[in-house]
């Protein structure tokens, strides 16, 4: 780890689980561990609606696509 917390992920595991520059994970301590876990389009929708389930009090339609859009407006800068 570097005076400014990076990682870096060595070569043979970025090309075992196809990570490329950009990559976005999910981040999570598990059993003492930090957990880096890359963060695919699937799972994106899936965590989204884990969240909507549990912060809306129960299952909702979320319109994933306009989501993903203002996220990366938001990301680039675009309001």
């Amino acid at each position: 780890m570097t005076s400014d917390f990076k990682v870096e992920i060595p070569e043979e595991l970025r090309k075992k689980l196809g990570i490329k520059p950009g990559d976005r994970f999910i981040v999570r301590i598990e059993k003492g561990a930090i957990i880096l876990q890359p963060l695919r389009p699937k799972e994106a929708l899936e965590i989204l609606e884990t969240i909507a389930d549990r912060y809306l009090a129960g299952p909702r339609r979320i319109n994933a696509v306009r989501l993903v859009e203002e996220s990366l407006n938001r990301e680039a800068g675009i309001h």
